[in-house]
């Protein structure tokens, strides 16, 4: 359900609502917040609420460190595990300076941008995203450890999965925060577990992404346990991977989602650096299901783009390479941005790749471009790169690449 400025006063008030959380997050996808009491949340709808941004990473130094909160009044949650009397809500919030300039670096915005293109050019996008997570049991000082909490495999079930019943608490509390996930399974690294989304819009398919790690961070801890959304935990187990599905209207039969595949492939090797920020990310490439090559293919799992089996307004795409590390609004910004060049350009498919890519034999792979290999070769590409350019700011991209 999406809320006015009215409507959240009057839940507030009526609901026994004593703290509202004002959520966003930095440029790497790290959710912060501030809790303001009921009292001053009609300030925070008409003025913002302000707080020192020099602490956070790209936010500005103590030279210049004030920035304002303003609460979107559509996003509000209420957080189930938080106690029922005296409740917590939470809303999602833009970020500006004192003069009410929108702040450059707050990747919200640069999606909600990203939609309003997308919309003037006369396409929308869809999203449904697949987060995989390990639960990794915690030492007597309640420390994480490298040990899983289970050794089940692929799809197993209990007593084998014992993360059953966690993902199980999971499902239920996003349930009660009107987020239904689609489905949830044993991955197939030991304590690897998956839940996946059904579609929805860009704006609400990120904030629910951001939600869902937030979600199953907390079931886990109050079941003693530690999530780890790392792309590659444990080096000898398959790496987590944040796959994500995206398709296009109008689809005009599969034109345009073909043009629009063709502009993210075209576009991944630079938009890397933002899909997989972290020095570990590249650790995943080319093993156990995560892509290593520039490719796609109907189903094979082996690629960086599938089309997995579907039809009608269930036809989509899905990439592959990103991983939980990920900031969603900057990785879905870009995903529509190159799929708007795709789309505008009228680019066509290469050849489809209809080879298991972890057994192909080397002539095929010659043929193949490979993904970035290291952070650093991603962020060269980046750096040169005027697509990456004119929808990322100058600023966030120094921060992903002089860290």
């Amino acid at each position: 359900m999406k809320y006015s400025k009215e409507e959240v006063m009057q839940y507030v008030l009526e609901e026994d609502v004593k703290f509202i959380r004002l959520a966003f997050c930095d440029v790497f996808g790290k959710q912060k917040n501030i809790s303001i009491m009921p009292e001053e949340l009609p300030r925070a709808f008409e003025y913002g609420i302000a707080f020192d941004a020099s602490a956070i990473a790209g936010f500005g130094d103590e030279s210049r460190c004030d920035l304002l909160l303003h609460p979107d009044a559509e996003t509000l949650m209420l957080l189930p595990w938080r106690p029922e009397h005296g409740k917590v809500v939470r809303m999602f919030s833009s970020i500006s300076y004192p003069n009410g300039a929108p702040f450059k670096c707050d990747t919200r915005s640069l999606l909600k941008k990203a939609v309003a293109d997308a919309a003037k050019a006369g396409y929308s996008f869809a999203f449904g995203s697949e987060q995989e997570f390990y639960l990794f049991n915690l030492d007597e000082n309640g420390t994480p450890t490298k040990v899983p909490y289970d050794n089940a495999g692929y799809m197993d079930i209990a007593p084998e999965d014992r993360g059953e019943n966690i993902r199980r608490e999971i499902c239920l509390t996003l349930e009660q925060m009107g987020i239904p996930p689609e489905s949830s399974h044993h991955e197939e690294g030991p304590g690897q577990n998956e839940i996946d989304f059904r579609y929805s819009d860009a704006m609400a398919a990120a904030d629910n992404a951001m939600t869902f790690q937030t979600v199953v961070k907390t079931v886990a801890r109050r079941n003693g346990l530690f999530a780890d959304f790392s792309a590659k935990p444990l080096d000898a187990e398959p790496g987590n991977g944040f796959h994500i599905n995206i398709s296009v209207k109008p689809s005009k039969d599969s034109a345009n989602l073909n043009h629009m595949i063709a502009g993210i492939l075209n576009k991944v090797e630079e938009m890397t650096a933002f899909l997989n920020p972290t020095e570990n990310s590249y650790k995943r490439f080319g093993q156990n299901k995560a892509p290593g090559y520039i490719s796609w293919s109907s189903e094979n799992r082996s690629q960086l783009i599938r089309i997995p089996a579907a039809v009608g307004e269930y036809r989509r795409a899905e990439l592959r390479s990103p991983d939980p590390t990920a900031n969603p609004y900057l990785a879905f910004t870009l995903m529509i941005y190159a799929g708007l060049y795709g789309l505008e350009n009228r680019l066509e498919l290469p050849e489809a790749i209809n080879t298991n890519l972890y057994k192909a034999d080397a002539k095929i792979l010659a043929n193949l471009k490979k993904l970035p290999d290291s952070l650093s070769y991603a962020c060269k590409i980046a750096y040169a790169s005027d697509f990456i350019k004119a929808h990322i700011p100058e600023a966030i991209l120094d921060i992903y690449c002089n860290r």
